[in-house]
C-alpha cells in the first residue's frame, strides 16, 4: 500500500556514467536501431574504451527527438546531441575552430550495460526460508513486520558476508503478515469506547486487545486459522517460484515474536482449550466418585457415565469413517527445522495450561521434536514480556543462569553446545570476600564446575580457578560491571594476593566438587537433581556496559530485529549443518 515505484529495463546508457536514457527516449532509439542495423554483425569484443572521436566520419542515419537527435556513424557508434539554441551555437563555434561534431559536443551511446551477464551472475540458492512473525499491534502500525523483516534481513546479509561468505547457500527471511485480513469483532469495541484520553485508548485497543481476542472462545479460533493460512499460501507460493527448493531439501524455520510465539506453538502442537475443559470434568467425575451419595443420585451418575462411554465409542467410529474416506491434511505444509521465540510469553501461557516441570531433560516434554527439530527462546534480560522455558521441563534450571548469546564481534567464540551451565543465585548478592568464598558451584556429570556470581541479567562470569574469587569482591557499580564484563581472563591480578592465605583451601574445595555428578543442594531447596537438558533452550542478550535497566524495560520488547548479535545467532543455528558438511570436505581434501 506504500507509494508505487516503476521497474524499468535500461537498454541504452550514458558513457563514462554509465546511467540510463530516459525510457521513452530509450524505447524510440532502440526501435530506430533495430529497424536499420538488424542481422548486421557487432564486433566481436565489447567496446569498453572511452568514446573516441570519429572525425572525418559522416553519419549514416539520424534520428530526430523532441529535445535531441542521435546520430549513427556505425553500428556501435551512436551519439546523442541537444537541440537547445545554446548547445547549437556552441557546435558551430567549435566545428569552425576544427573539432568535430562528435567530439565538440556528442555524447556516445552504448546498447547494453558496460558488464556483460554470466551464468554465474545470480544470487546463491536459497537453502533455508525463515518465517517472520509478528506478535500485537501490528493493527495500530500496519506494514510493521515487513519493515521489521527487512531490518533483520539487512543485518543477517552484513553477518552472511562477514563469516559464512564460504557458503554456497542462503538464507531468505520472509514475513508474516497475518493480523491485517481478520474481522473479528468489526467495529464493536470501538463503539463502546469512551471518548476521554481517545488516543490513548485506540492504541490499547489496536495492541494489547490481540491478547484478549486471543483468549476469547469465541475469537481464538480466527486469529490461529489467520496465521496458520498465511504461513500456508506463503510456502505454497515461495515453492512456485522456487521449484527446485523441496526437490533440493530446503529447510524451514520460524521466527515468532511476542504473542506470535503462543499462536504459532498452538499450530504447531494442534492445542485447543477444549482439551482443558475435558480435563476439567474428568476430574470433577473423580470427585463425585470420591464423596457419598444417595442411591439414587449413584444409579443416576452410572448411567450417566455409560451414555458418555456409549457416545465416546459412536463419536471414535464416526471418525475413524471419516479417517478412511478423507485423508486430513497436515496442519503446515512444512517441518519446522527450528522456532526462535524472541521476548516470548509463551512459558506463562504453558504454566496456567498446567504444564509442570518433569523428570526428563527432553524438548519433547513442551515440544516434541516429530513437530519441530529445535526451539530456542531468545530474550533480553530486561524485556518484561520474556518467559523462561527451560524451568518447565526441569525445575532445577530456574536457578540456572540461561546461556548468554555471543556479542557478533567476539573473535573465535565458544561453540554454545560447548558452554558449560552456570549456577545462578538471584537471592544473596555477596558483599564481601568472605561472602564471595561461599559462591557455590555447579558440577556437571559431563564438564567441570563453574562459579558464578552476578545480578540476573548481567554477563556471566565464568571462573575457572578459586585464585581469581577475590576479583569477586568488587561491589555493585561501574567496577562490578566491568569485571562481570572483562573477568574472564585467567591471568592473575593483584586482588588475587588477598586470597592467598586461602588458596589451599580454595584447591581442596574444587577438587572435591569436580568429581561429584550430581548439582549441590541450592538455596531453593532443590534435591540433588542428576538430570542435564539435551539441549539448551534459553539464551539471553547481553546488556550493554552504561545501559540503564529501567529505559531497557521501555524499549528492549522491541529492540530485537536490528540486532547484529541475534542475526549472528539465528544463522549459526541454521548454517550449522551446512557448515559442518563444508569442514568435512575440506578435511576429506586435505
Amino acid at each position: 500500500e506504500t507509494e508505487k515505484i516503476p521497474v524499468m529495463r535500461g537498454q541504452w546508457f550514458i558513457d563514462g556514467t554509465w546511467q540510463p536514457l530516459e525510457e521513452e527516449e530509450s524505447n524510440l532509439i532502440e526501435q530506430e536501431h533495430l529497424n536499420r542495423f538488424k542481422g548486421q554483425q557487432l564486433q566481436e569484443s565489447f567496446d569498453m574504451e572511452v568514446s573516441k572521436p570519429v572525425d572525418g566520419k559522416e553519419a549514416i542515419h539520424s534520428l530526430k527527438l523532441s529535445r535531441n537527435h542521435v546520430d549513427w556513424h556505425s553500428v556501435d557508434e551512436v551519439y546523442l546531441y541537444s537541440d537547445a539554441t545554446t548547445s547549437k551555437i556552441a557546435r558551430t563555434v567549435t566545428q569552425k575552430l576544427g573539432f568535430s561534431k562528435a567530439s565538440s559536443s556528442g555524447t556516445r551511446l552504448h546498447r547494453g550495460y558496460v558488464e556483460e551477464a554470466t551464468l554465474e551472475d545470480k544470487p546463491p540458492q536459497t537453502s533455508h526460508i525463515v518465517f517472520v512473525v509478528h506478535g500485537i499491534g501490528q493493527k495500530m502500525d500496519q506494514g510493521r513486520i515487513i519493515k521489521n523483516t527487512a531490518m533483520m534481513r539487512d543485518t543477517a546479509r552484513k553477518i552472511e558476508e562477514k563469516y559464512f561468505s564460504n557458503l554456497a547457500t542462503h538464507v531468505e527471511f520472509l514475513p508474516v503478515e497475518w493480523r491485517s485480513k481478520l474481522t473479528l469483532d468489526g467495529d464493536t469495541v470501538d463503539s463502546i469506547t469512551p471518548d476521554k484520553v481517545r488516543g490513548l485508548r485506540d492504541m490499547l485497543n489496536s495492541s494489547a486487545m490481540d491478547i484478549m481476542y486471543y483468549t476469547s472462545p469465541l475469537y481464538r479460533d480466527e486469529l490461529v486459522k489467520g496465521l496458520q493460512q498465511e504461513l500456508n499460501r506463503l510456502y505454497t507460493l515461495f515453492c512456485s517460484r522456487n521449484p527446485e527448493f523441496e526437490e533440493k531439501g530446503g529447510k524451514v524455520s520460524i521466527v515468532s515474536h511476542s504473542l506470535g510465539c503462543v499462536i504459532t506453538y498452538d499450530i504447531m502442537t494442534g492445542w485447543n482449550p477444549v482439551r482443558l475443559y475435558e480435563q476439567l470434568l474428568q476430574k470433577e467425575e473423580e470427585e463425585l466418585e470420591d464423596r457419598w451419595m444417595s442411591y439414587e443420585e449413584q444409579r443416576l451418575l452410572e448411567e450417566l457415565y455409560l451414555t458418555k462411554q456409549r457416545l465416546r465409542e459412536i463419536e471414535e467410529r464416526l471418525h475413524g469413517l471419516k479417517a478412511s474416506t478423507i485423508s486430513k491434511p497436515p496442519v503446515l505444509k512444512f517441518k519446522v527445522e527450528n522456532f526462535f521465540c524472541m521476548g516470548s510469553p509463551l512459558a506463562v501461557f504453558l504454566a496456567l495450561r498446567g504444564i509442570r516441570p518433569g523428570n526428563s531433560g527432553s524438548q519433547d516434554h513442551i515440544l516434541p521434536r516429530t513437530i519441530c527439530n529445535r526451539l530456542l527462546n531468545i530474550f533480553h534480560p530486561t524485556d518484561p514480556v520474556a518467559y523462561r522455558l527451560e524451568p518447565l521441563i526441569l525445575k532445577h534450571y530456574s536457578n540456572i543462569s540461561p546461556v548468554q548469546i555471543h556479542w557478533y564481534n567476539t573473535a573465535n567464540p565458544l561453540p554454545y553446545e560447548h558452554m558449560k551451565p552456570s549456577f545462578l543465585n538471584p537471592t544473596k548478592e555477596p558483599t564481601s570476600v568472605t561472602d564471595s568464598e561461599s559462591v557455590s558451584t555447579v558440577p556437571s556429570p559431563t564438564t567441570s564446575p563453574v562459579m558464578v556470581r552476578r545480578h540476573y541479567g548481567e554477563s556471566i562470569t565464568n571462573i575457572g580457578k578459586a585464585s581469581i574469587l577475590g576479583a569477586a569482591s568488587i561491589g555493585k557499580g561501574l567496577g562490578g560491571m566491568l569485571f562481570s564484563r572483562f573477568g574472564r581472563s585467567s591471568t592473575t591480578t593483584p586482588q588475587t594476593l588477598e586470597t592467598g592465605k586461602d588458596g589451599a583451601e580454595g584447591d581442596d574445595r574444587k577438587a572435591t566438587t569436580v568429581g561429584t555428578p550430581p548439582f549441590p543442594h541450592s538455596s531453593s531447596a532443590f534435591l540433588e537433581p542428576t538430570v542435564e537438558l539435551e539441549h539448551r533452550i534459553d539464551f539471553e542478550l547481553r546488556e550493554g556496559l552504561v545501559e540503564s535497566r529501567y529505559w531497557s524495560a521501555v524499549t528492549s520488547h522491541t529492540a530485537y530485529w536490528s540486532s547484529l548479535d541475534i542475526a549472528l545467532f539465528l544463522l549459526t543455528f541454521m548454517y550449522k549443518h551446512d557448515q559442518e558438511d563444508t569442514d568435512k570436505s575440506n578435511l576429506d581434501t586435505i
